[in-house]
């Protein structure tokens, strides 16, 4: 083995020996080859689920930013908006097919498959934040469940990973106030995956659409009452144009993350290395997303206060004990399936256990934040 801190064969030392000895040029031209005779980058296609103006398509735009840096430009990643090849909520199929190489969605849009697809995104809530179910991802078992799921039970060819922990969702936009369960009956309101099961034993009657198709349908009184997700993404598409009660506070979507789904046989193929850029780039996005979107999310629901008079509120407690209830019916539905009910009892015995941790350790931020800003919170 040659040992170069003897030999002093460095890209430096080498450089600098060569232009004592008169021969640097030739040295540099030398070392500089394989730059030159290096392959082209390899073009990732990835599509999402978002409208190029969503704000998500930005958190996208974080980790081909990230990807690309960490890969020295081996990697390129061709970013798509919904629609550019497939719809939303056929991305994973396109995946699977290798229409395209990757996707950057939620679960819960290919919930059609299987149920289960909603218990990575939009599960039944024990108690857990989004953060406590990410940890049950990657330190809890989820992801070999996943794996399963998408592998084993359904075929698909698709590797996939759960990124950023997203804020519980507002229970969403209503033309009124909306403060007993008898007040939501027999509206026609948008959400997705086992929030749509849950809402519609609640009374609702439940269109399941992409986001971009939400603020048409509310102007063709296709539904009357909906959620998305969060203030940025409702505000950059309109919602409040169609509507101008929104409600913050709900247990129908309490603990989502975003998914990144990457087509088996296009990551194989990749040196180990690319292949662990693009895994635990999936991390370090987690991170800057939740950055961005704690400022943007919070700048636009003062935005939507002060700019266009929405009137912000918490959903009443009667509504989600309500929720709480149709949860438990729900679980006992699912608990048939033998597959769905081993991937909640995984998620029942996490919960309990680190967030009682969560819970019992965290102080009342509410109480301090009242002390610094009194009388701005109605809790």
């Amino acid at each position: 083995m040659t040992d170069t801190r003897t030999t002093g064969l460095s890209r430096r030392s080498f450089l600098r020996k060569g232009a004592v000895g008169g021969s640097a040029a030739a040295a540099a031209s030398v070392l500089a080859a394989p730059a030159v005779l290096a392959q082209a980058p390899i073009v990732m296609k990835m599509q999402t689920s978002w409208p190029a103006s969503d704000i998500w398509m930005d958190f996208a735009r974080e980790y081909v930013t990230r990807v690309e840096e960490m890969s020295g430009g081996r990697l390129k990643i061709d970013l798509l908006p919904a629609g550019a090849i497939v719809g939303a909520f056929q991305v994973m199929d396109a995946v699977h097919d290798g229409v395209i190489d990757a996707t950057h969605t939620v679960p819960v849009y290919w919930y059609g498959k299987h149920k289960a697809a909603s218990f990575f995104g939009t599960g039944p809530v024990f108690g857990g934040s989004a953060s406590t179910m990410l940890g049950w991802f990657y330190q809890g078992g989820g992801a070999e469940f996943y794996r399963e799921l998408t592998q084993d039970v359904l075929g698909l060819n698709v590797v996939g990973y759960m990124g950023m922990p997203m804020p519980a969702q507002p229970f969403g936009w209503f033309k009124g106030e909306v403060n007993t369960v008898a007040d939501i009956q027999g509206f026609k309101y948008r959400t997705v995956g086992l929030a749509a099961d849950l809402l519609q034993a609640m009374g609702m009657s439940v269109a399941q659409l992409p986001g971009g198709e939400i603020v048409p349908a509310m102007e063709r009184g296709v539904i009357d009452a909906f959620e998305f997700n969060n203030p940025s993404s409702d505000r950059r598409f309109g919602a409040q144009d169609v509507a101008k009660n929104y409600y913050l506070s709900s247990y129908h979507q309490a603990s989502e993350a975003f998914e990144f789904t990457f087509n088996k046989d296009f990551l194989e193929d990749l040196d180990p290395d690319l292949q662990a850029i693009l895994k635990y780039g999936v991390e370090a996005s987690a991170t800057s997303n939740l950055a961005l979107a704690m400022r943007e999310y919070s700048k636009d629901l003062a935005e939507l206060q002060a700019d266009n008079g929405v009137i912000v509120h918490r959903t009443s407690k009667e509504i989600l004990e309500a929720q709480l209830g149709a949860w438990d019916t729900l679980i006992t539905d699912l608990e048939g399936d033998a597959f769905n009910k081993k991937v909640m009892d995984s998620q029942r015995e996490w919960v309990e256990k680190v967030a009682y941790y969560e819970l019992m350790n965290a102080p009342d931020l509410g109480l301090a934040y009242e002390h610094y800003f009194p009388g701005k919170l109605k809790l």
